[in-house]
């Protein structure tokens, strides 16, 4: 048993890469006047395919998001793959203390809980409540049309003090009341650091958000939509869901003084469940928690369930797949996943070759008389 001996290897590698690149730019061949895309463009009209990678990449940086889904041609998992790859290169110049999401800038919060919350509901930017048609009036969008509505739509008269730059916490007014436990005065634990230490079961909570915060998108709402579909008892109320800017507080490298460095825009999902009995004390509701990069809310939905079940396994013992730990957190990165679906391209002639002799050999023993 041996290697098939492959001739030209290398030539056919820089052939395919450079077939990649020619479909790229065929466009220039039907277009003279064909134009490449922007990264400005991409990190603008399709934001939220950028925030996703940003989330899934674990890197919050727009403009080099933007600049994978140019070169993987739209692939999210290439692109997510790739700005993953750029973050193991650069220093960890620091630690960030934990972000308090309540200090959020907000550009849109809702609750499904509440019709009326403190501050009051904020649709903000969102097609939930828009029919899904398609807008033909796009195929020939005039670039005069497409710069005037923005123009025209910040002409619209506001009053920006009517709008407060952070918004309290619905999940408050209920703690207050008794309905919800009682958040721990300090936290025991650091933070896990997926970048850095394996995953060893069982987790930590906070090992399996920053899991879910950088995981495949489509994964995560597969397994909590598994739960809420029967494979699980998490049927939940999204107390709060909002989506908005937060500020990075980092030491002062002389003083060490907490200063804002930037912003990041997160997307914060707090989901109300089911209620138990905390030991011999008074029953009260259960809380699954979401937060993402991006602008992600069915993202940010999925992690709060998942994170509910996650809770719930860890405690009672897992009855369905989304309730196991390991299940859940060992199938959700879609870099990973990938990576382990697309090895099956490579070269395994040696172990198909076994599998081929195996099976002749089979086949001449069950001949024989």
């Amino acid at each position: 048993m041996s290697y098939v001996p492959i001739k030209g290897g290398g030539q056919a590698i820089a052939g395919a890469a450079a077939v990649t690149e020619f479909l790229r730019t065929e466009q220039a061949l039907q277009q003279p006047d064909a134009q490449p895309l922007n990264l400005t463009s991409i990190q603008f009209q399709l934001r939220h395919l950028v925030d996703r990678v940003i989330s899934e990449g674990g890197v919050y940086h727009p403009e080099l998001a933007a600049l994978s889904i140019k070169q993987s041609l739209g692939d999210t998992l290439e692109a997510a793959f790739s700005l993953r790859a750029w973050r193991s290169t650069r220093p960890r110049l620091c630690a960030t203390p934990a972000l308090d999401t309540s200090n959020m800038r907000v550009i849109r919060r809702i609750s499904a809980a509440f019709k009326d919350i403190p501050g009051g509901q904020m649709l903000g930017a969102t097609p939930d409540y828009a029919l899904r048609l398609l807008r033909m009036e796009l195929i020939d969008e005039s670039d005069a049309s497409f710069q005037n509505y923005a123009q025209q739509w910040l002409k619209q008269p506001t009053d920006a003090t009517a709008i407060p730059m952070s918004f309290p916490k619905v999940i408050s007014a209920l703690r207050e009341e008794g309905l919800l436990p009682e958040l721990p005065k300090e936290c025991q634990h650091e933070a896990f650091d997926i970048t850095r230490e394996p995953l060893i079961f069982p987790v930590p909570r906070s090992a399996a958000l920053a899991t879910m915060a950088r995981a495949e998108t489509g994964s995560l709402l597969a397994l909590a939509y598994s739960n809420m579909r029967g494979y699980g008892d998490v049927h939940p109320t999204v107390a709060e869901l909002r989506v908005g800017y937060v500020p990075i507080m980092l030491p002062h490298a002389v003083t060490g003084e907490l200063i804002e460095a930037g912003e990041v825009l997160v997307t914060e999902c707090e989901v109300i469940a089911m209620y138990e009995a905390q030991g011999d004390d008074k029953p009260v509701f259960t809380l699954g928690y979401g937060a993402c990069l991006g602008h992600n809310e069915v993202k940010a939905i999925s992690m709060a369930i998942l994170d509910r079940a996650l809770q719930k396994g860890q405690k009672d013992g897992p009855t369905n797949p989304s309730e196991d730990s390991e299940f859940v957190l060992l199938h959700i990165d879609g870099v990973d996943s990938m990576g382990f679906a697309s090895h099956y391209k490579m070269p395994h002639y040696v172990t198909f070759q076994s599998d081929l002799d195996r099976l002749r050999t089979a086949q001449q023993q069950e001949a024989c008389p």
